[in-house]
This record gives structure tokens, sequence and C-alpha cells, in this order.
């Protein structure tokens, strides 16, 4: 019987060696298209079905969140580095992640931890308004700088620590935490508006987290279990 990992291993380095081979030879990678695929097969081939979620991913050019040497592999099926001891999650789960939000179009949505500002621009093709909170200053200025270059214009950003949230722009229809937490933060818990959904990492660093759905209905509080997943910590302000 096959190993779906072991597939999934070959398959990007196949890809990788690819792309290298096209790269070597002057050509610049055909982006639309590889967009285009890792849309169909690794979203759609999988268990992504919602149509605002797919054709978001579909819009917003991923190789333009990542640093230059790693553009070729923008679209490859696994997270990338993009400096600051910090990544680009993979494609699936980034959308996994807003699926398992439930989006309107009219919600204002919080992310904690910007990154790259990549799954910020995501959202941003779904709902009304994004707020995003990056801890990393030079990352968060990145961020900034670009989403502005790219005309998304409903994103804002700020530099800090986004445990507390961003209590003045609160309540949020939905909470998005892009960094591995050892335990919930109350504060953003406590910037959910009524029927709010967020969707966190928990565990212990350094080791296999939970992502988390927590629900807030009539005052309380529930939570799912949704996936296993590997995230970069949340980290605080000294």
């Amino acid at each position: 019987m096959l190993n779906p990992t072991r597939v999934r291993q070959n398959s990007i380095t196949l890809l990788k060696m690819l792309l290298g081979f096209s790269l070597s030879f002057g050509q610049e990678p055909d982006y639309a298209s590889l967009r285009q695929q890792m849309v169909s097969e690794q979203l759609e081939g999988r268990d992504i079905y919602s149509r605002s979620t797919l054709e978001a991913m579909k819009a917003v050019p991923r190789h333009l969140f990542v640093p230059k040497a790693q553009r070729p592999f923008a679209y490859v099926d696994g997270p990338l580095p993009i400096g600051h001891k910090q990544t680009i999650s993979q494609p699936y789960i980034v959308a996994f992640m807003t699926q398992a939000l439930r989006l309107k179009k009219t919600d204002k949505v919080l992310e904690v931890g910007t990154g790259s500002g990549y799954q910020a621009a995501v959202l941003a093709k779904i709902v009304d308004s994004v707020f995003t909170i990056e801890i990393v200053e030079p990352l968060g200025l990145q961020a900034k700088k670009r989403l502005a270059q790219l005309g998304y214009n409903t994103v804002t950003v700020r530099v800090g620590d986004g445990y507390h949230g961003w209590p003045e722009k609160a309540p949020f229809d939905a909470i998005m935490v892009t960094a591995g937490a050892e335990s919930l933060p109350q504060p953003l818990v406590d910037q959910l508006a009524e029927g709010a959904r967020m969707v966190i990492p928990i565990g212990p660093h350094g080791g296999i987290r939970q992502l988390v759905l927590v629900q807030k209905k009539k005052g309380k509080i529930k939570t799912t279990e949704l996936m296993s997943v590997r995230f970069v910590p949340f980290t605080r302000k000294n």
C-alpha cells in the first residue's frame, strides 16, 4: 500500500528538481499555472471545499510573499522560510484555517502573526477588513509595505505583541492565530463577537500542537480539536 506522506514528499522533490532545471536555463516559472495547480491538487484534491477560500487562494500571488530565492518553490506543498526564524505556512494549512472560520463578506477579522502578509491577503479577498499584528518588527514593516504595494487596502498592520489582541477594534467576527501558543490567550477570547470563531494552534513549544477551533455562543466558549500541526512559537515581548 502506498504511503501518502512518502508520495507527497517524492512529488515535492520532483517539482523542485523540475523548477531547478527551468531556472538553470534562465526560464521564469509560470507562477499563474503553478498557482492553479496548487489549488486543484493540494486544496480541491483534499478537503477544501469553500468556494470563497478556493477563489482567494487562486487570486493571491503567493510567490510575491516569499524571499526571491524561494519564489520558484512558492506553490510547493510545504512551508517556506521567510527570515527571522519564521515561515510562511503550507498552502493547505492556510486554506484549512481560512475555511474553518466560515467567513462572510461583512466580517471584521483579527490575525495574530502577520509573517509575510500572505494569510492576511487571503483573508482580505473574502472579508470586509483585516487587522493583523506581527511581533517581529522587520517582518511587520515588510508585510505592511508589501500589502500596500499590492493593493490590499483593507488590511491594517500593527507591529507589537499580539497576545492582547487589538482591543480598540474589537469585537471581531473571527480571529486567526498563526503561531503556536501553549494555552488559549484570554484577551483574544474576550475580543470575539457573539457567534464568532477563532482558530489557534495550541500545545507545547517544540512539539506537536493541536489546531483548535474556538466558538463563542451565548457568551460560552466551545473548543474543538481539528488536526495535529506544527507552528513556530507564539512569542511575547519581554
